[in-house]
């Protein structure tokens, strides 16, 4: 390549690794030292609509960090609960890789990226799924999953994997099994409709939810179908979908109807059922009542947060609602222990006590990148839990961390990029996937 030939966004990027590199300790912040003073609290805001109970603060108590070698389906493991990762005290830029094509006017970006056996899996807005090496960043292959004759701007869902497979839900209305190892397409599963989440994989079934409330249970060998269970067909959601949580015999599904299922895993039958609609139905885009933050099941509870501000705690055997609470967010709840963090459509960053649901503190993040006119409205995707530290980041190409102990600000940095999924976590390394389909490794 010649000199100053560089593209753009491959230059932009690196002088955001660069950055990135040169301030590794100052963005994840010392986690026993107070908030870091001057410009970096103005990723913070004042204007919280979320207030910690009056009851009186609570000492968190976390468990300790562990090392977790996979991160293989979105939320990490099929029940999304991964409570207290482990990574360095100051992981540094390891690798870079294009993962494809990024969002755009008319596809958008959805995918988390997914590790297993040293590989990190992505796919992109135009269904392109890449492998890389975990450790080292060499690409492995890449699969084109667009159907004969078929558009390619379709968005779709994501990834997940299993038993040396990788099964990508699409737009295309397909469900796709791929061999790991060499992206070789295994079999196709046309379905009635296209996902946009991704799929859940567990023992040998592959579970995915469809634009029209129908969750397809197949058979990861074959693909073949073995359940179906529909909810009531909503005309209006959220871009993205979601995906199923399982735990033991049981699955957890949510619709943008609001509807709550508890499945059998063998026949999809129903256990029980619940709804998250409020009674502040309208129809604006806020009040939607799709359900888009994956629910997460943890030692008998399941923990659920719906666009229409309700978050709730119930029995996974009985559906006996334990605790609920008027907040509403489209990121799922992250577990750690007995607590819970909540990012909220407000942008508030929330500690609750996932036993009783009280609010123990709150974060206020910046919402607009011009506050005083409210332009340009900020996204945040997170938190994630990991060396004692909640990660989140942001549309507006910031990384930040928090402490789980306080919700005070340890430190942030900039990026060239947006990045509106919130990463993953696998053998201690921090895998962002930005916007425009750039994926970032740091250990």
């Amino acid at each position: 390549m010649k000199a100053g030939a560089m593209p753009r966004r491959i230059a932009g990027l690196l002088i955001a690794v660069m950055s990135l590199t040169a301030c590794g300790e100052s963005w994840l912040g010392d986690r026993s030292s107070p908030p870091l003073p001057g410009k970096r609290i103005s990723i913070l805001s004042r204007e919280r609509l979320v207030e910690p109970d009056p009851a009186g603060a609570a000492e968190i108590i976390l468990p300790p960090p562990e090392i977790n070698e996979d991160w293989p389906q979105v939320g990490g493991y099929s029940n999304h609960a991964m409570h207290h990762l482990e990574i360095g005290d100051a992981p540094q830029y390891l690798w870079y890789g294009n993962a494809g094509v990024g969002s755009g006017a008319r596809s958008k970006l959805l995918g988390q990226p997914i590790i297993a056996d040293n590989t990190v899996f992505t796919i992109d807005s135009r269904s392109n799924v890449t492998a890389f090496v975990a450790d080292k960043g060499k690409r492995l292959w890449r699969t084109d999953l667009t159907p004969d004759g078929a558009a390619s701007s379709h968005t779709s869902g994501g990834l997940a994997y299993e038993d040396g497979m990788v099964f990508a839900a699409t737009g295309f209305a397909q469900v796709v099994g791929m061999n790991a190892q060499t992206g070789e397409i295994v079999w196709r599963q046309t379905l009635p409709a296209p996902m946009r989440g991704a799929p859940t994989v567990r023992g040998g079934r592959v579970l995915v939810v469809t634009v029209e409330n129908q969750t397809h249970a197949l058979a990861a060998e074959d693909g073949a179908p073995l359940w179906t269970h529909t909810g009531t067909p909503e005309p209006t959601g959220l871009l993205a979908g979601n995906s199923p949580a399982v735990d033991g015999n049981t699955v957890v599904v949510a619709y943008t109807s609001g509807e709550l299922f508890a499945l059998k895993i063998e026949s999809g039958a129903p256990i029980w059922q619940d709804s998250l609609i409020t009674a502040r139905r309208t129809e604006n885009i806020g009040s939607l009542m799709d359900i888009r933050g994956l629910p997460a099941i943890d030692r008998g509870r399941v923990y659920v947060i719906g666009n229409g501000d309700l978050m709730v705690c119930l029995d996974l055997k009985t559906g006996r609602r334990l605790w609920e609470k008027e907040i509403g967010g489209i990121q799922g709840p992250w577990v750690a222990g007995d607590f819970l963090y909540q990012l909220t459509n407000g942008n508030e960053v929330v500690a609750l006590d996932a036993k009783t649901g009280r609010i123990i503190w709150v974060t206020q993040m910046q919402s607009w990148e011009d506050p005083e006119d409210k332009e340009g409205r900020i996204t945040w995707a997170g938190p994630i839990l990991a060396s004692d530290r909640l990660i989140l980041t942001s549309s507006e190409g910031k990384m930040v961390t928090l402490s789980p102990y306080t919700g005070d600000m340890l430190g942030w940095e900039p990026s060239t990029q947006g990045i509106s999924i919130a990463p993953s976590v696998a053998n201690g390394m921090l895998y962002f996937l930005t916007d425009l389909a750039d994926l970032v490794v740091y250990r």
